[in-house]
Parts: structure tokens; C-alpha cells; sequence
């Protein structure tokens, strides 16, 4: 039986620390976005930051396969780690919560995003990829897609070409569909080409932000936004954080209201939740009000703590709605 949600991206660890917009502009960190940079930056930010940091696994495919695990689903993560401690900690955490790991071993540091929350909640990332930059299309092979009903690839992809290129080839050659989450702005600014190519052929489901799909659409209003995401992609999806979300799923739009007061912590891992409760729903059959209902449970639950682990007793509330 295909049940199983296949995500690809890097694997990284996340440093969360909170701090001002002033310290985040001093940074180099764009605000709300994710910028490349190396691991020297990364160290020398860390020595200046005012807050004792948390450290947890992390990147956005990864943090998705770990919200679809906590539902009961069925999912596998595949990327490249440091044979580090950092990348022992890594797929200790994802053995931990019930994710399948598929992790091809690097001499390399295993890769890090320093995200710093302002006072608003917004996250804003430096991003080292390490040993997850390194990972080589002849390491994606047939086996990493098998019974897989959805494979579900992060936008951060798009700096690998060859290995997102064998990755959907593989994935639409196993008969799974294909999700495509835009995962930030500034990957839609610096890869729209090959975006774009890669919507048109291979992409089922597609998942963005606000900021995002204006970005790719070039629209400002959200019905005219998922008009055109639907228009590339059979499933579509605009997330508008504390609004709720917009859905163009089997000939129906819907607008799918928000759980919850829209309060929030930090917003680290939301939109990554939010995809876990989409795509579960959608491999279990739910109709779509449910599954982005599910979704905005589960995006909602994320923005109660700092990073992207939901404790025992948010997904106990989760659960409740699929009874």
C-alpha cells in the first residue's frame, strides 16, 4: 500500500535565539527571509548574540516528516548529514519522533541555520548548509521512493539542480505525487527559472507563503494568487499566517479560517507544520476543508513554542479533530 510521505531537503540543525530587529539588520540576516552564508559568519553572529540560544533538528522537509509521524502517518526523510555529533543528534531526533531517516553520511560539518526571532515573532535565517549541500543525484536512487504516495520537496532544493532534477524524476517514475513547498521569498527571487520549469512538469501540489506567492505570481490579491498557483498545480495552497489559509483543491477554492487567537511565540517551523497536517490529510483521504483545517491546527500548535517541536500536549489537541 503507498502510504508513505517521502520529504527531501537538507538536513540541518536549528540555533533559535531571540533577539531585536536592530541585531538582526547588523547581521546580515534579511528579516523574514534566508540568507546563504558560511560557517565562519554563522560562529562570529552566535559570539554576539544577547540570548542564551536552543538547539534543535531542524530544515523545513525534515520538520514537515516529523509533524506527519506525530499524526500516525508514515514518513521518510532523505538528506545528507555531517558524521558529526551534530549529525548524530540530527537523526537521533528523527528516529526519535517516527520518521523513517535515509541519510548518506558526510566528512563534512553537518549544515546549521542560526534563526533569529524578533519580538514579533518573525524568524529570519542564516542558513550554512554543510554536508547537506553535498548530497549527489547517484546518492537518490529508486529504494528512497518506494510505497511513497506523496514526496514532498522544500524550495531550499533549488541550490542542488542535478539532485532535484533525479529527485522528481524518481518520484514521478515510483507513481507518488508531487509536493512543492516555495519555503521562502528569496529562493522564488534567485531560482525563478528553474522554478518555473519545474512547476509546469512536475509539480501536483503547491504549497506557498504570502510573501512567496506574490514574489512568483506577481499578484496581491490572495484569490488571484491562488487563481494563478492553481492554474500550475492540481492542489494549490496560500498561506496567510494568522488569517488562515486559502485552498484550490479536487475544483474547489475554499478559504480555510485560522485556529486558534493568532497569537504566537515564534513562528519557526509554521508553514513546515502546517504542510504536515495538509499532506496527511490528504494521503488519508480527508475532504479538503479537513485537511486545512488539520493544517492550521497544527501550524497554529508550532507558533505556541520556540523551534518546530510541537510538545505531547499540543498534538493531544491535534489529534482530537481527527476523532
Amino acid at each position: 500500500m503507498k502510504n508513505v510521505i517521502v520529504g527531501i531537503g537538507s538536513a540541518l540543525v536549528d540555533i533559535l535565539s531571540y533577539e531585536s530587529d536592530d541585531f538582526v539588520h547588523e547581521s546580515g540576516a534579511v528579516k523574514g527571509g534566508m540568507t546563504l552564508v558560511d560557517n565562519e559568519i554563522i560562529e562570529k553572529v552566535i559570539l554576539n548574540l544577547k540570548t542564551s540560544p536552543s538547539i534543535v533538528p531542524g530544515g523545513s522537509a525534515c520538520n514537515t516528516m516529523i509533524g506527519i509521524a506525530r499524526l500516525g502517518g508514515t514518513s521518510r526523510f532523505i538528506g545528507k548529514r555531517g558524521d558529526d555529533p551534530t549529525g548524530t543528534f540530527f537523526e537521533t531526533g528523527l528516529i526519535g519522533n517516527g520518521v523513517q531517516p535515509h541519510l548518506i553520511l558526510s566528512s563534512s560539518r553537518t549544515g546549521r541555520v542560526l534563526s533569529l526571532i524578533t519580538p514579533d515573532a518573525q524568524r529570519s535565517m542564516l542558513t550554512c548548509l554543510g554536508a547537506s549541500s553535498e548530497i549527489q543525484p547517484d546518492e537518490i536512487v529508486e529504494s528512497c521512493f518506494e510505497c511513497a504516495a506523496i514526496v514532498h520537496i522544500e524550495g531550499y532544493l533549488m541550490f542542488n539542480p542535478a539532485v532535484i532534477q533525479k529527485s522528481l524524476k524518481l518520484a514521478r517514475k515510483s507513481g507518488a505525487k508531487i509536493s512543492l513547498d516555495l519555503s521562502s521569498f528569496t529562493v522564488v527571487e534567485t531560482c525563478r527559472p528553474l522554478l518555473e520549469q519545474i512547476v509546469n512538469e512536475y509539480v501536483d501540489i503547491l504549497i506557498a507563503n504570502e510573501d512567496e506567492a506574490r514574489v512568483f505570481t506577481g499578484y496581491t490579491d490572495n484569490w488571484k494568487i491562488l487563481e494563478s498557483l492553481s492554474a500550475r498545480a492540481g492542489t494549490a495552497v496560500l498561506k496567510v499566517g494568522k488569517q488562515g489559509s486559502y485552498i484550490s483543491c479536487e475544483g474547489k477554492k475554499l478559504k480555510i479560517d485560522p485556529v486558534g487567537d493568532g497569537s504566537a511565540v515564534d513562528t519557526t517551523g509554521a508553514g513546515d507544520l502546517w504542510a504536515s497536517g495538509f499532506l496527511f490529510g490528504l494521503v488519508h483521504g480527508y475532504p479538503p476543508e479537513m485537511c486545512g483545517k488539520l493544517a492550521s491546527a497544527c501550524g497554529y500548535e508550532v507558533c505556541q513554542v520556540t523551534g518546530a517541536n510541537v510538545p505531547d500536549a499540543g498534538w493531544d489537541r491535534i489529534r482530537k479533530l481527527l476523532i
